[in-house]
C-alpha cells in the first residue's frame, strides 16, 4: 500500500471508518459535488458481449439465460394478455382479495358510466385510473371495495332505442317506451362490462349495481321521500331549461354549451307611459320618450312584464341626432349604442336609477299594456343598454323580480317550444327559436318599435343529447332546495382532499351559480315521482304510508309497476278508503320521473359499505363536478349531513393529437377495441395490446386534457419495449441464483451493488408516495428515468463483465445477483398496477421462483433500511465524474482498449476512492470496473513518466461534510492511454498478455474447468 505518500494522519481505513465507508454501513450525511451536474455518460464505453468468442470459449461465459421473450410481435402481445389473464385468475382476483383477513379497507366508489353505447377511449381513461389505485391500494395490503355499476335511465337511451324504430314511435305506450329502453341499456352494459374485464380491471363483476334494478330503486325513492319530508323537496312553477327537442326539463349537468350559436339581437323602444316624478320633472313638454333595450331572444317580448334597472347606476335622457327621438339609457352605454345604431346621442340629462322608480313604460307589443319599471340587482352594465327587458316565465332573475312585485308569470309557449294560442293568432303554433322569432321581429317593425336587429355569435345552452338548443320555459316542476343545503355542504368540503386542490374551488363555484335544481322529468324511462295528483284540484298526496307502498312494490317488481298496476293497487289499503275507494279514486299517479343525476347521486346509499357510508375516493373527470360529485353530495347532505367521499380525484377529457375534441365526423375517433386488438390494416393499426393503453393512461397528465393517438401510442409501445428488454437483462442474469442460499449480505456487497440498492430504495420511497397522491405520471416518469437511465444506460454497462466471465458462484458475481434480484422485485412490483399482464408475465419467468407467483398476491414492494447510505451516493458520483472524463476524451471507442491514471490530491476524496482500489494498480478492482478499463493506476501524486500519446484530464470534486462543518475541494487528473496489452479471447477486455491466452483472471475462472 502507498501509505507513505500521504502525508495527513490516519490511514486510510481509519477515515473510512469514520466516514462509515469500509464495509459500508450506513453512513454519516456528507455531500461531494463536481463543478456542474454529472451525468452518467457512457460514450466510449463497448457495448460488445463476449458471446461469440471464436467458439473456444463461448461455453465458459455464463451469458443470460430466459425464455422471457424481447419482443411480442402482432398479435401476440394481446394474445399473451388473454393467456396471463386467465393462468394467472384476474376473475378470481377480486374475490381472493375480499377473503384475506386484513385490518384496512379501501373503497372507491365507482361513478356508473351511461349505459348508451360502445366503450370508448374516455371510458378507458377513467376505468384504468380507477383499477390503477385499487391495485395499489391492495397491494399495500388493503382490502378493496370496488362495485361497479351503470346509469341506466333517461332520455338519451330513450332516444337511442327510439331512433331504431323510426317513425313507428308516436304509439307506443309508456311501458313498450321502457322495454326498448332497458333491453337497449343492457346490451350497452354488456359491450361495456367486457371491454373493462379485457382492460385488466379488477372489480365485484357479479354483483355490480344498476339504477334500473328495483332494489335499488327503492333505496333512491327512500331518499326520496325523506328530503321531501324535510321540505327540501317541493313541487313548484318555475322557470327551467326546457328542451323542446326532448319535450322534457333539463337540469344544468345536462346543457352544453355551443360557442357557434347564432342569435337574432334586437334593440326594443319601450314607449314612456308613466313617468317617476323626477323622470316627469325632466321631460316636461318633450316629445315622446322611450326606453331602450336590447335582447338576444326576440320570442320572449310577447311575455314581458317589466323593465329593470340598476338602482344605483346613472342614467342619461338622450337626443336621437337623426330621428329627434328622446331615449333613456345607462349613461355607460350611451356611446357605444349610439355606435352600434350608426348615430349620436346627445346627453340631455343624467339621473339615478332610483329616480325611475314608481314609473310604467308601454308594451311593445301591446299598447294597452302597462310593463312597471323596477329596481333589480341582476341588472349590469356588460352588453346591452343597461336597462333589462324582463320575461318572469322565461328567465331565472326575471322569475325573482315577478315574486316581489307579484308579476304574472304566465308561460305562452309549450312543451314542444311552440307559441300557445294565448300568444295571439299572429304567433300561434310558431316555433319559438324558429319563425316564432320572426313573427315577433315582423310585429315589432310593425309597431315602430324596433331599432335594430343583428346577427350575433355567442355561446348558448344546448341539449346535452339531441344536440339543439333549448328555451327557459316555465311549467310546474319538482325541485330540490338547495339553498338550505349549501352552506352546509360547503362546510363538508372543506374536509374532503381534492386532487388537483383547484376543483375544490371550481365545485363551490359551480354549486354557487345554482339557484335551484329541477328533478323532474317528462319522459317514460325512469324512476317515477311516487306521488298521486288530484283529478280535479290543483292538489297532490304523498306520505310515510303511500311511499312505503310503493317502496315494497319496486323492491319487488321494479318501478314498471308503476305504469302496470291499477293506480287502485299503487295505494295502501288505508290511504285508498280515504281517498274515494278502488271505484271512485280522486287521484291518478303522476307522470314525471327523476333526474338521471338523482338516480346516480343516491348511489352511496346503495353500493357503499358500513354504517358510515363513505367512500375513500371519488374519481371522475371535471364534467362530474357540476354532475355526479355534486348530486351524491347534495343528496347525502340532505339525509344525514356528511360527504360520501374522503379524497376527489378529477381528471380531464380525452382528445385527438391537436387537441381537438374527439367526433365521429371528424373521424378522430380512437376505439379502445382497435387500440388492443388492431383494426383492419394492421401497418395503420397495429395491436398494442392493454398494457399500452394502460401505459398511456397513467402516463398522461390527466389532471388537464389527455391526448390520445397513433403516435402517441406509439411512444407508449417503445416505452414498453424498452422496459422489457431490462426486464430480459435482469431475468436472464437471475439464472442459476437462488436468493435463499446464495445471496449477500449487503455490508459485503460490491459498492456499486450497494449504491444501486442505495437508489433502489429512494426509487421505491419516491413510487409509493407518488400512488398515495394519485400521481400515475409521476410514477412512469421515475420508472422510466430509472430503468433507462440508472439501469440500462450505467448499471448494465459496468457489471457485464462480472456477470458473464468470473465464476458462477463467485461472491462478486454473487452480489451482482443479489442486487438484480432487489432490482427486479421492486420495478416489477413499482409497474404492476399499471402493467399488471407484464408484471404477471415476468412472475411467470422469474427462474428461482419454485411455483410462479401472483405478484398481486404477494405485497408491495420491500426494502430494507440498510440499503440507505447517502454517503456512499456520493462515494461512486465522485469516481462517476473521473469516469465520464475519461469516457468523455474516447468517444467513439470501447474503454476496454485504454488504461487509466487517476492522480487525486492527498486528502478525504483519495481515501474515499482508495475504498474502491487499494492496490495502486488493478484490472479487476471496483474501480476499474467502474471506469470499464483495460486497468485503472490510482496515484496520490503525478507519475513520473507518461506516454507521449496520452490524454491528460483534469477537474475539481466538491466534498461537504457534516452539512457544511467541513468543506473539502479536491483537484483529480485522469491520464488516459491506449494499452500495451492484448485482447483477451474469452472477456474481450485488453488485459491478456498474448491474444490466444486467456487473462489472468479468466485464465483464474478457468483453471478449475
Amino acid at each position: 500500500m502507498r501509505w507513505g505518500l500521504c502525508p495527513l494522519g490516519p490511514g486510510p481505513a481509519a477515515v473510512a471508518r469514520s466516514w462509515g465507508l469500509l464495509r459500508l454501513p450506513c453512513s454519516p450525511r456528507w455531500r461531494g459535488r463536481t463543478r456542474g451536474p454529472l451525468v452518467r455518460s457512457v460514450t466510449g464505453a463497448s457495448s460488445q458481449l463476449p458471446s461469440s468468442s471464436n467458439g473456444r470459449y463461448r461455453d465458459t461465459v455464463l451469458l443470460p439465460q430466459t425464455s422471457f421473450p424481447m419482443k411480442l410481435l402482432g398479435r401476440q402481445q394481446p394474445d399473451t394478455e388473454l393467456d396471463i389473464q386467465q393462468k394467472c385468475g384476474f376473475s378470481e382476483l377480486y374475490s381472493w382479495q375480499r377473503e384475506r383477513k386484513v385490518k384496512t379497507e379501501f373503497c372507491l366508489h365507482d361513478g356508473p358510466p351511461y349505459a348508451n353505447g360502445d366503450p370508448h377511449v374516455g371510458h378507458a381513461l377513467n376505468k384504468i385510473l380507477k383499477d390503477i389505485a385499487n391495485r395499489y391500494h391492495m397491494m399495500r395490503g388493503s382490502k378493496i371495495h370496488f362495485v361497479p355499476g351503470w346509469d341506466c335511465h333517461g332520455l338519451p337511451i330513450e332516444i337511442k332505442a327510439l331512433s331504431e324504430l323510426g317513425g313507428k314511435t308516436q304509439n307506443l305506450s309508456a311501458v313498450e317506451i321502457r322495454e326498448k329502453a332497458r333491453s337497449f341499456a343492457k346490451a350497452a352494459i354488456e359491450k361495456q362490462r367486457s371491454a373493462f374485464i379485457r382492460w385488466g380491471v379488477m372489480a365485484d363483476w357479479n354483483n355490480s349495481y344498476y339504477t334500473f334494478d328495483g332494489r335499488y330503486e327503492a333505496k333512491q325513492l327512500r331518499i326520496f321521500y325523506q328530503m321531501f319530508d324535510k321540505g327540501l323537496i317541493y313541487r313548484s312553477y318555475k322557470p327551467v331549461f326546457w328542451s323542446p327537442s326532448s319535450r322534457t326539463a333539463l337540469a344544468e349537468a345536462e346543457l352544453e354549451y355551443n360557442p357557434e350559436h347564432v342569435s337574432r339581437s334586437i334593440y326594443v323602444k319601450f314607449p314612456l307611459l308613466k313617468p317617476s316624478p323626477k323622470l316627469a320633472s325632466l321631460i316636461e313638454g318633450s316629445s315622446p320618450v322611450s326606453f331602450l333595450i336590447w335582447t338576444t331572444q326576440p320570442w320572449t317580448i310577447p311575455a314581458n312584464q317589466a323593465v329593470c334597472y340598476m338602482p344605483d347606476a346613472k342614467y342619461a335622457l338622450v337626443k336621437c341626432s337623426t330621428s329627434e327621438d328622446l331615449y333613456i339609457l345607462a349613461a355607460d352605454k350611451v356611446t357605444p349604442v349610439a355606435s352600434t345604431l350608426k348615430t349620436a346621442f346627445e346627453v340631455i340629462s343624467t339621473f339615478s336609477g332610483a329616480d325611475l322608480e314608481n314609473g310604467t313604460c308601454t308594451h311593445p307589443l301591446t299598447p294597452d299594456k302597462a310593463s312597471p319599471l323596477l329596481p333589480a340587482n341582476h341588472v349590469t352594465m356588460a352588453k346591452g343598454t343597461g336597462l333589462v327587458h324582463t320575461a318572469p316565465a322565461h328567465g331565472m332573475e326575471d322569475y325573482s323580480v315577478a315574486s316581489q312585485h307579484n308579476l304574472s308569470t304566465d308561460c305562452l309557449v309549450d312543451e314542444d317550444g311552440v307559441f300557445k294560442a294565448a300568444a295571439g293568432p299572429e304567433l300561434e303554433n310558431k316555433a319559438v327559436l324558429e319563425e316564432g322569432t320572426d313573427a315577433v321581429i315582423k310585429m315589432l317593425r310593425a309597431a315602430k318599435n324596433l331599432l335594430k336587429e343583428e346577427e350575433l355569435l355567442h355561446s348558448y345552452p344546448y341539449d346535452w343529447r339531441t344536440k339543439k338548443p333549448v328555451v327557459i320555459r316555465a311549467s310546474k316542476q319538482w325541485f330540490v332546495n338547495i339553498t338550505d343545503l349549501k352552506a352546509t355542504a360547503k362546510e363538508l368540503l372543506k374536509k374532503v382532499k381534492f386532487i388537483p386542490g383547484s376543483a375544490q374551488n371550481a365545485m363551490v363555484e359551480m354549486m354557487d351559480r345554482r339557484p335551484y335544481w329541477c328533478i323532474s322529468r317528462q319522459r317514460a324511462w325512469g324512476v317515477p315521482i311516487p306521488v298521486f295528483h288530484h283529478k280535479t284540484k290543483d292538489e297532490f298526496l304523498i306520505n310515510s304510508q303511500t311511499v312505503e307502498h310503493i317502496i315494497k312494490l319496486v323492491e319487488q317488481h321494479g318501478s314498471d309497476v308503476w305504469w302496470t298496476l291499477p293506480p287502485e293497487q299503487l295505494l295502501p289499503e288505508e290511504v285508498l278508503s280515504q281517498v274515494g275507494g278502488p271505484d271512485a279514486l280522486e287521484y291518478v299517479p303522476g307522470q314525471d320521473i327523476l333526474d338521471i343525476w338523482f338516480d346516480s347521486g343516491t348511489s352511496w346509499s346503495y353500493v357503499l359499505p358500513g354504517a358510515d357510508q363513505r367512500a375513500d375516493l371519488y374519481l371522475e373527470g371535471k364534467d362530474q363536478l357540476g354532475g355526479w360529485f355534486q348530486s351524491s353530495l347534495l343528496t347525502s347532505v340532505a339525509v344525514r349531513k356528511k360527504a360520501p367521499f374522503k379524497t376527489v380525484v378529477v381528471h380531464g377529457f380525452t382528445l385527438g393529437e391537436k387537441g381537438e375534441k374527439m367526433s365521429k365526423s371528424l373521424g378522430n375517433v380512437i376505439d379502445p377495441d382497435v387500440v388492443i386488438n388492431g383494426g383492419q390494416d394492421p401497418n395503420r393499426e397495429p395491436p398494442y395490446g392493454a398494457d399500452v393503453l394502460r401505459w398511456w393512461v397513467a402516463e398522461s397528465n390527466v389532471f388537464t386534457e389527455v391526448t390520445i393517438s397513433s403516435s402517441v401510442l406509439n411512444a407508449a409501445r417503445d416505452d414498453i419495449s424498452k422496459l422489457r428488454n431490462t426486464l430480459r437483462f435482469l431475468l436472464g442474469n437471475v439464472a442459476g441464483f437462488n436468493p435463499e442460499t446464495d445471496s449477500v449480505p449487503v455490508e459485503d456487497m460490491y459498492v456499486i451493488d450497494q449504491y444501486m440498492l442505495h437508489l433502489l430504495q429512494d426509487l421505491a420511497n419516491k413510487v409509493t408516495d407518488s400512488y398515495k397522491q394519485y400521481d400515475f405520471g409521476k410514477v412512469v416518469r421515475l420508472l422510466r428515468a430509472f430503468y433507462t437511465r440508472e439501469l440500462s444506460n450505467f448499471y448494465f454497462s459496468i457489471i457485464k463483465d462480472r456477470l458473464y466471465c468470473e465464476n458462477a458462484d463467485d461472491p462478486k458475481r454473487r452480489s451482482c445477483q443479489t442486487a438484480l434480484a432487489e432490482i427486479l422485485d421492486v420495478v416489477v412490483r413499482s409497474f404492476a398496477p399499471i402493467l399488471p399482464h407484464l408484471a404477471e408475465e415476468v412472475f411467470q419467468h422469474i427462474p428461482y421462483l419454485k411455483e410462479p407467483r401472483s405478484v398481486f398476491r404477494s405485497g408491495w414492494i420491500r426494502t430494507s433500511s440498510i440499503w440507505k447510505k447517502p454517503g456512499l451516493e456520493e462515494a461512486v458520483e465522485s469516481a462517476c465524474a473521473m469516469r465520464d472524463a475519461f469516457l468523455g476524451s474516447i468517444p467513439g471507442q470501447s474503454a476496454a482498449a485504454y488504461s487509466v491514471v487517476i492522480v487525486i490530491e492527498p486528502g478525504l476524496l483519495f481515501e474515499i476512492i482508495e475504498m474502491l482500489q487499494a492496490e495502486e494498480t488493478s484490472s479487476t478492482s471496483q474501480l476499474n470496473e467502474l471506469m470499464m478499463a483495460s486497468q485503472t493506476t490510482l496515484l496520490s501524486q503525478e507519475p513520473r513518466e507518461r506516454a507521449a500519446d496520452a490524454i491528460e484530464l483534469t477537474g475539481t470534486f466538491l466534498i461537504n461534510l457534516e452539512g457544511g462543518d467541513i468543506r473539502e475541494e479536491s483537484s483529480y487528473k485522469v491520464i488516459v492511454t491506449p494499452t500495451t496489452k492484448e485482447k483477451c479471447p474469452r472477456c474481450w477486455k485488453y488485459t491478456a498478455e498474448s491474444s490466444e491466452a486467456p487473462c489472468p483472471r479468466c485464465a483464474d475462472v478457468l483453471g478449475g474447468k
